[in-house]
């Protein structure tokens, strides 16, 4: 017997206990975790990760998934590199029409889930290659990106204190997880996707903007996979076609692990956070061992993501018998 709000909260609170169990673990195996930069490093170095996550933690707050958010980043690094680099456009043109583009096949793959009853998985699945082929088709070669924007935005850092320098990708990601904060938890709009996801037949019945509402979560989701590929450009200072391959599917684990259910009508952005920061420990301790293959965090977030893929199946059950 496990009551609704309890449930609501427990995957929230064991993201986090897990996090600070791995972070302690660290901390005391390997001198010099514990530290401020290794904190503004876990969120600098996933920042495009986080971003295109919060965007795919509404997507599943309405019970959908967009398997295309990899694609569009690797088509935005290398849209923006060859127009920049190549072209000799200004970044404050490039950016605008990219995340248009994301926008635009977020908006069209939205319209066709909800127009013609379409799996979801097909539909991103058919708008994950054509973002990646498309991306291949403008340039199969890395370009590299020098630019005076580019340039002030790597060296760029927030001083709080003399220790603690906060980069800008950082800063973005935290600004993106606040905005979507208060998009999901604070306005009709994300009531609107969590009733979905809960039960779309009830939502209609009260009168919800279903149709409006599910388009609208996939073209912003589409805007933020076309902004995490523009943070992923300047984090690297170029553009490649084979960016954010695989992408996707951590988006898609990260949520899961933060607490969202996969099913939909449940979860939280702030979870989506946390879940970035223990796939940033997990990399981060990786490193710090120094003797331990990458793909040991591909086995621990796979053992994570059953483990809370079991606990949202209990959790469903328990409300269910009260």
């Amino acid at each position: 017997m496990i009551s609704g709000r309890l449930a609501r909260h427990l995957p929230l609170l064991a993201t986090g206990g897990i996090l600070l169990l791995l972070f302690g673990a660290a901390a005391v195996a390997y001198d010099g975790f514990l530290s401020s930069r290794v904190i503004v490093n876990l969120l600098a170095d996933n920042a495009f990760l986080g971003i295109a996550a919060v965007g795919m933690t509404l997507v599943i707050f309405s019970g959908g998934i967009d398997l295309s958010v990899g694609a569009v980043i690797g088509f935005t690094s290398i849209f923006t590199a060859t127009l920049v680099t190549g072209r000799g456009l200004h970044p404050a043109v490039v950016w605008p029409l990219a995340i248009g583009f994301g926008a635009g096949l977020g908006a069209l793959m939205g319209t066709l889930i909800h127009a013609f009853r379409l799996p979801a998985f097909l539909i991103t699945l058919a708008g994950m290659f054509l973002a990646r082929g498309t991306a291949f088709w403008l340039n199969t070669d890395s370009v590299g990106i020098t630019h005076p924007w580019y340039d002030a935005l790597a060296n760029f850092d927030l001083a709080l204190g003399e220790s603690i320098h906060v980069p800008a990708a950082a800063l973005l990601l935290l600004a993106v997880v606040g905005a979507g904060y208060v998009v999901a938890h604070h306005t009709r709009f994300g009531r609107t996707l969590l009733a979905i996801g809960g039960n779309e037949q009830s939502a209609l019945l009260l009168g919800l903007p279903v149709g409006r509402a599910r388009i609208a979560v996939y073209t912003l989701n589409g805007a933020g996979a076309a902004l995490a590929g523009i943070v992923a450009s300047v984090y690297t200072s170029s553009g490649n076609a084979s960016m954010g391959l695989g992408l996707e599917l951590d988006a898609i684990a990260v949520v899961v692990i933060g607490g969202t259910l996969l099913a939909g009508g449940r979860g939280h952005v702030a979870g989506t956070l946390l879940g970035v920061l223990i796939f940033g420990t997990i990399q981060a301790a990786i490193l710090f061992d120094g003797r331990l293959s990458s793909w040991w965090m591909r086995i621990v977030v796979g053992a994570l993501l059953l483990a809370f893929i079991l606990l949202q199946r209990f959790l469903v059950r328990g409300v269910g018998k009260r």
